[in-house]
């Protein structure tokens, strides 16, 4: 697989949260000179350290990592915009004679790396607060509904829950006639076809059994509690500038956030962010096997499918 230009250099680290990517990353940045690019929406985010399992900083003075700690939790980004920003930094990174590793598994992020954003419908804001409201009056099954009934395939890939995009979707139908998905079919690279494919797997997979992962990911939040996360939460919220849309979204803030006011007590705010996460991979993987050219793999295989590129 070939990735669209700028990016048809670089290389591509996925896969599921608790996966263990991060850390296999570090070993293959050294082994093939590369610096990382985090292709993850929350790790854009000061302050959101431990919920988000960033990278330490110890690990970044080990590997250069880039669009980490770039943005405040009020400020609001956008897969265009982040694009952007990975394309400004592979430039810059080429130049110093590196490879680029994307490393994250923000879905969003990765189809549009490897596929392109579409040209879609500009917003609507009176349309957006009125879709909004209606989602908040007949609760989030009445109004997936609603976008399973004009658009059944972005119905399918969206939560219940992901009252944002679910609005987004409608929106995009409402103002064109046309469901969200065919527009999706659309992208600034004119399509899949005008990227020549070859053998070389660009974009892995880290696989992890399913039973496995999920005992890594409750295994994970029970640590992140144990680190102080419910401080870092307390943090966040006494900042006057507040949260945007995007930041929250990070899993587990909300469910702290209950239990800071008192409206949860603890371990029921852990185990629902242990279903939630795991609620979360599951939708991850199936974002990863729908793209074409991600090749899975276990982890230990990437240094043997990547070894051309390794010094």
């Amino acid at each position: 697989m070939n990735l669209p230009p700028p990016f048809e250099n670089a290389l591509v680290l996925t896969g599921p949260t608790a996966s263990g990517k991060s850390a296999l990353a570090l070993e293959l940045a050294g082994r093939l000179n590369a610096e990382i690019i985090a292709m993850d929406s929350m790790t854009l985010y000061r302050g959101m350290d431990i919920g988000t399992a960033k990278p330490t900083f110890a690990e970044r003075e080990c590997v250069p990592h880039h669009l980490i700690d770039v943005l405040d939790p009020s400020e609001r980004a956008s897969v265009a915009w982040w694009l952007g920003e990975a394309g400004r930094l592979v430039g810059e990174i080429e130049a110093r004679g590196r490879l680029v590793l994307f490393v994250g598994g923000t879905p969003f992020y990765l189809k549009a790396l490897v596929h392109g954003l579409f040209d879609s419908p500009p917003l609507d804001e009176q349309l957006r607060r009125q879709l909004e409201a209606e989602a908040a009056s007949i609760g989030p099954a009445a109004f997936h509904a609603r976008l399973a009934a004009v658009d059944a395939i972005s119905a399918a890939r969206l939560h219940a829950n992901d009252t944002r995009r679910l609005v987004r979707a409608l929106e995009v139908w409402h103002l064109t006639g046309r469901p969200l998905s065919d527009w999706q079919r659309q992208n600034w690279w004119g399509g899949a076809a005008s990227v020549p494919e070859d053998d070389f797997p660009r974009c892995l997979v880290v696989e992890v059994p399913r039973e496995q992962l999920y005992e890594r990911i409750n295994r994970r939040v029970g640590q992140m509690v144990e680190a102080g996360w419910i401080d870092e939460v307390r943090r966040l919220r006494a900042s006057p500038a507040g949260w945007s849309k995007e930041a929250s979204l990070a899993l587990g803030y909300r469910e702290l956030g209950a239990v800071i006011d008192g409206a949860m007590a603890l371990p029921d705010a852990v185990e629902l962010i242990q279903l939630r996460s795991r609620q979360f991979a599951k939708r991850q993987l199936t974002w990863f096997r729908g793209l074409k050219g991600c090749r899975f793999v276990e982890g230990k295989l990437t240094f043997d499918l990547w070894r051309r590129k390794m010094s």
